[in-house]
């Protein structure tokens, strides 16, 4: 009995991987004789339809991953895209390859360093969804490797501190060149790479007379990439919060590195009132990366991405103390934190350098006529509304607290006018 029950399933699944083999070929081939009679007239319409990659293509006619669109959405889904994150294991990566698996997108991550700290990457995507590869910025063979299979590359790598392995010249420079140039020659369709909204070949000097060269490299990569792939988007970002432990903010001006050993003073170069910043959230950085992808006319442009609101770093910084309820005071640069500024550049090579002091207290320009965030339909969150949880762990008792009215919210701060920044000189210090 057992022999016939296992003979019927066989044939059974004959019949199946036949009848399937059958639909396989009906969707792949071109010939309409081969479909079935029963098949709607109109085409199907998958996820990312509108995307600038594979334009027209509505239903799918070849065997490429990336023409194989499945889903109505969703990590579970298929959308058409199979994106190379480089820089994936910082900051604003981790936001991004959340955003890109979020609709169904295979990221495939190259990396350096410990597998361990992919772990977070992991879980962002269905099974399959998350790939990794390991790669070397100087190793031209293992970045084709990473991006040859892909449709899209976003180029995320950047240092705040130089290393005796990667100068600044060697990372934002050079890597972003060969990344480019291997994305032309390996025919990659959009390539999003990430610079900085102050990048300047003269940049202001601030805290010394030498002009930041981050600053300058982060130019200079821009001149790079533009001449090895000329169609490659570009963003040139605010300050990054959204993470107390790490974006390029809040992790800042609250280091150890930075201030003094206790939260009774915090120094800011003119007591931050001649700075002006207008930071941006992370979760709108994600977005517009993806806005970018699927938007046809982000190609070739130059986007800068900045809050919807100025304000003085001193009013900012105040109001994270407000809502840290610490009696802390708001005070000019101090000897003891230049010392650590250069000891840090020249000695323990740590991103809370001299010269990353001078990119912190640039005031954040605008050059008319690019395109801004709003060009891409996203509308920016206010700092006030997206700080609330990350301000609520570097309480001084945490979350645990005894009186009900230290749960309040402190008053927003209040952003600068245009006619403020031009009576006061606070633009360009």
């Amino acid at each position: 009995m057992s022999t016939v029950a296992l003979q019927t399933s066989k044939r059974s699944l004959v019949k199946l991987r036949a009848v399937t083999l059958h639909i396989d070929c009906a969707y792949v081939s071109n010939d309409a004789s081969i479909r079935s009679t029963t098949k709607p007239t109109t085409s199907m319409t998958f996820v990312g339809d509108n995307l600038p990659i594979n334009m027209g293509l509505n239903e799918v006619k070849s065997l490429r991953l990336t023409d194989m669109r499945r889903g109505g959405g969703g990590r579970s889904s298929f959308s058409g895209i199979v994106a190379t994150v480089f820089g994936a294991q910082g900051f604003v990566g981790g936001a991004t390859v959340n955003r890109l698996a979020k609709e169904g997108s295979q990221v495939i991550v190259p990396y350096r360093g410990d597998v361990y700290g992919l772990r977070e990457l992991r879980v962002l995507g269905d099974l399959g969804q998350i790939l990794f590869t390991p790669f070397h910025g100087k190793d031209e063979a293992s970045i084709r490797r990473a991006l040859q299979h892909s449709n899209v590359v976003i180029n995320l790598i950047g240092r705040q501190s130089e290393t005796r392995n990667f100068s600044y010249d060697d990372v934002h420079v050079k890597v972003a060149r060969s990344i480019a140039r291997l994305s032309r020659e390996c025919g990659v369709q959009r390539l999003i790479h990430f610079s900085a909204l102050n990048a300047s070949p003269n940049p202001p000097a601030i805290i010394v007379r030498k002009p930041s060269r981050f600053l300058q490299s982060k130019y200079a990569g821009e001149l790079a990439v533009r001449e090895e792939f000329p169609d490659a988007t570009i963003f040139r970002p605010s300050a990054i919060f959204g993470n107390q432990y790490n974006d390029g903010f809040i992790a800042y001006h609250f280091s150890r590195w930075v201030r003094p050993f206790s939260f009774l003073r915090v120094p800011l170069y003119a007591s931050g009132e001649k700075t002006v910043k207008a930071p941006i959230y992370v979760t709108d950085v994600s977005n517009a990366i993806y806005a970018a992808i699927r938007e046809p006319m982000s190609v070739g442009q130059t986007y800068e991405i900045y809050g919807p609101e100025r304000y003085q770093l001193r009013e900012l910084i105040e109001y994270c103390l407000r809502y840290m309820r610490r009696k802390s005071i708001v005070t000019p640069l101090t000897p003891d934190v230049f010392v650590k500024a250069i000891g840090n550049y020249f000695f323990h090579k740590s991103p809370y350098n001299i010269d990353r002091m001078q990119c912190a207290y640039v005031s954040d320009t605008v050059t008319p006529g690019l395109p801004t965030i709003r060009d891409l339909g996203i509308e920016p969150t206010k700092f006030s509304d997206a700080i609330g949880n990350i301000m609520a762990s570097m309480r001084k008792s945490g979350r645990y607290v005894e009186n009900p009215e230290d749960f309040l919210i402190p008053d927003p701060p209040k952003p600068l006018s245009q006619e403020f920044e031009l009576s006061y000189n606070v633009s360009y210090p």
